[in-house]
Formats: structure tokens, C-alpha cells, sequence
């Protein structure tokens, strides 16, 4: 797969930050806070990726709207009570990055965050500065729409056959088939590899990182 990708997209939680347990518990906190169904452990990991409302609309259908703002704004601030810092980084990941960046390649980020969310983590974690443009579900569609991906192609002048996402979940590689570009899976976050080949993805891998032996020039 060397020199056949000049943009890589990634995902954020459970792609390049070792996020998803962490998330599971803010969202079981939010659903305790407010006496809601607990969520079991795969349903919270099932929304990671969407857009906060999409996710807790998911979660808890039957919340009317001012329940619903509740619980993600308590989700929020569960989050945030712990800071994600450079060590949060799965393994390899700040090198795998670098040299990405290094090689030439195109670097970007496509997540169900919030813009406020993701420059903070961003900047606690210093690898903002390595990526060409990054879009986030409160500025544009969520996942698994393909918009932030179109939008990420258009902005750095690369087509879909040059472009290749890369995410833990069903709604990162979904969101790669509904823009007509090329993923691959890591099973080291939201979901296992059977569960993401159903997406039919270039490959799954078991860490991020091993996506350097894959792709690097």
C-alpha cells in the first residue's frame, strides 16, 4: 500500500487516544446522575464517534429534551474532570504521526468531538500542529454522514482514490464507504475486527500504529 495514499484521516477517541474506557465511564456516570437505564459497556461504546446529541438520543430515547441536554452536559463535564495528556497516546502513535509528517503525507482528523472538546485535547496532548486540517460534528454532519470527510478533501485538494481513513468504530468506516474513499480498522478501541471487516475495510489492524509497517514511504 506504500505511495498509494497522500491524505490519512483519523479518528480520534480509540484511534489515536486511549479514550474509550474513559468515555464508557462518563457516560454510565451521566446515566447514574440522573437515575436514567445504566448503559451497559458495548452500547456506550456503540455511539462513540456520533455527535454528542445523536449519541445521548441514542442512549436515552426516551428522555425528553431537557433531561437529554442534562446528561451531556454532565457527560461533558465528567469528561474533562481528567486531562488527556501525551501519555494517553496509544503506543507508537506520537512516532507514527511524526513520521507520517515527515514522509510528505497529508495528516487530519475527523471525530465526533466538539470543536471546544478537540482543541483542548489537542493542546494538552501538543500534536495539533501536525495535522493539515481537522472537522468536528458541532461544525459540520456526524458520522457516519460523509460531509467532514468532503470537506477535508476539498480543503487539502486531495481525491477520494488518494485518501484513506482510519478509525476504531462501524461509524468512522461507514462514514469512509458513504464518501467513496478507502479505510482501514483498529481493533483497539469502540469495536473488534469482525465486527469492523463487516465494513469491508482495506485490513484491520491491532494497534495504530502498526499502520507505519503498512503505508510508510
Amino acid at each position: 500500500m506504500k505511495d498509494r495514499f497522500d491524505l490519512l484521516i483519523f479518528d480520534w477517541d480509540g484511534t489515536l487516544v486511549d479514550s474509550i474506557d474513559w468515555i464508557v465511564h462518563c457516560v454510565q456516570t451521566a446515566a447514574k446522575q440522573f437515575s436514567c437505564p445504566i448503559p451497559s459497556a458495548q452500547a456506550a461504546k456503540d455511539i462513540i464517534g456520533l455527535s454528542i446529541e445523536q449519541a445521548i438520543n441514542t442512549l436515552f430515547p426516551t428522555a425528553n429534551p431537557v433531561l437529554q441536554q442534562q446528561l451531556a452536559t454532565c457527560y461533558s463535564h465528567t469528561f474533562f474532570s481528567k486531562q488527556t495528556t501525551q501519555d494517553d497516546l496509544f503506543t507508537g502513535v506520537l512516532e507514527m504521526l511524526h513520521r507520517f509528517k515527515q514522509d510528505g503525507y497529508q495528516l487530519a482528523i475527523a471525530t465526533g468531538k466538539t470543536r471546544k472538546g478537540l482543541d483542548k485535547v489537542l493542546h494538552t496532548t501538543g500534536v495539533g500542529d501536525l495535522f493539515s486540517i481537522t472537522r468536528c460534528a458541532d461544525e459540520t454532519a456526524s458520522k457516519p454522514h460523509p460531509l467532514m470527510l468532503e470537506e477535508i478533501m476539498f480543503h487539502t485538494q486531495i481525491s477520494p482514490e488518494r485518501t484513506l481513513m482510519i478509525g476504531d468504530s462501524i461509524h468512522d468506516l461507514q462514514m469512509a464507504k458513504n464518501a467513496q474513499i478507502n479505510a482501514i480498522g483498529v481493533a483497539c478501541g469502540a469495536h473488534s475486527a469482525p465486527v469492523l471487516q463487516h465494513y469491508q475495510p482495506l485490513c484491520c489492524l491491532q494497534q495504530t500504529a502498526d499502520l507505519l509497517e503498512i503505508i510508510a514511504r
